[in-house]
């Protein structure tokens, strides 16, 4: 579990297949930036871009994770060099500042609007329509990991558009910074929306039918 409050920004530093098979996966060195490492053992989960990915070796303040070719598929800044967010796991007892993520990305959106507004920035991301009825105004969100509150939902035939208020600090101590219009993200709903929205579209579930 997560709780999209990132802890550093890190650098993939080398990217290396893992066959010549159409199914390659990659694995991932990654500098770990100012992210405490001391603590992390061989399995650990540490969250990638908003996609939990499992420590395969440890050296000095770098890291490797493996990554299949199917979450590669279904993410985006995971393969190639550059920079990425960064959270390890959460722990019994860690303070949840942001909202729960499982870092299981849903699926990618694509950014609207980047600009400057005042002193902060909008952030307009479009997201598949089928996301839609999991965005609430004032719900959250996690856009390449980072947990971000909704300050709009525009519902039309192209998708569903969040508009997102960044403030100064989120902008700089994430690779949200890079973003322009046109940049695919990765996006994870509220897991409790999830659930509900289950339970209002299925009624009681496993009850048989009368």
């Amino acid at each position: 579990m997560f709780t999209g409050i990132v802890a550093a920004v890190g650098r993939i530093v080398r990217v290396e297949s893992q066959d010549a098979g159409e199914y390659a996966g990659l694995r991932l060195h990654v500098e770990a930036g100012t992210l405490g490492l001391d603590e992390v053992k061989l399995g650990d989960s540490i969250a990638l871009q908003g996609a939990c990915m499992t420590v395969t070796s440890l050296q000095g303040n770098q890291f490797t994770v493996d990554i299949s070719h199917e979450s590669l598929r279904l993410t985006v800044g995971l393969d190639a060099e550059g920079d990425v967010n960064l959270e390890k796991a959460l722990r019994l007892g860690d303070a949840l500042g942001g909202h729960l993520l499982s870092g299981h990305v849903d699926g990618l959106g694509e950014v609207v609007r980047f600009a400057p507004v005042g002193e902060s920035h909008e952030l307009a991301v479009r997201v598949p329509t089928e996301f839609g009825k999991y965005l609430a105004y004032k719900g959250s969100i996690a856009v390449n990991g980072v947990s971000l509150t909704v300050n709009r939902v525009m519902d039309s035939a192209e998708g569903c558009e969040v508009s997102i208020n960044l403030i100064p600090h989120t902008v700089a101590v994430t690779t949200l910074r890079h973003l322009r219009p046109g940049s695919r993200v990765n996006i994870e709903v509220d897991m409790i929306a999830r659930y509900v929205q289950r339970m209002l579209a299925h009624g009681e579930i496993g009850v048989p039918a009368k």
